[in-house]
């Protein structure tokens, strides 16, 4: 009588371990990049672009002379936290520009956002 109720829990685990794969597929991976859609719309987003500048020009001090325009792409990674790869268009003395900004966001820490990189682009889009 043992045999068929493990049987039957060996059947059931793997029928949800099948399912709980083939839902994982469209969840986003660990450590894997994903594109984020509607970046022109997306507030948390455009927030991070303007962050971004703002923390550049806070590092150049008087040499910073960018103003932010908005993000034109963008990905975001699952690390401990959230990196947002940003495709970051701004003016600089009057002419626009591109740059390639990562910024680093961890929710439970104060300040919650950090950039990491901010680099001229060699790519507009």
């Amino acid at each position: 009588m043992a045999a068929p109720h493990s049987s039957s829990f060996l059947t059931i685990s793997v029928l949800l371990f099948i399912c709980f794969l083939s839902s994982s597929s469209s969840v986003d991976a660990l450590g894997g990049k994903t594109e984020i859609k509607d970046v022109k719309t997306n507030k948390e987003v455009q927030d991070l672009g303007k962050f971004s500048v703002d923390e550049y020009n806070l590092k150049k001090g008087e040499e910073g002379s960018l103003t932010f325009t908005k993000v034109v792409k963008a990905q975001k990674q699952v690390v401990a936290g959230i990196q947002y790869f940003l495709k970051v268009s701004a003016m600089e003395n009057g002419s626009p520009k591109f740059f390639d900004a990562v910024v680093l966001v961890k929710a439970w820490e104060t300040p919650a956002n950090r950039l990491i990189s901010f680099n001229p682009s060699s790519t507009e889009k």
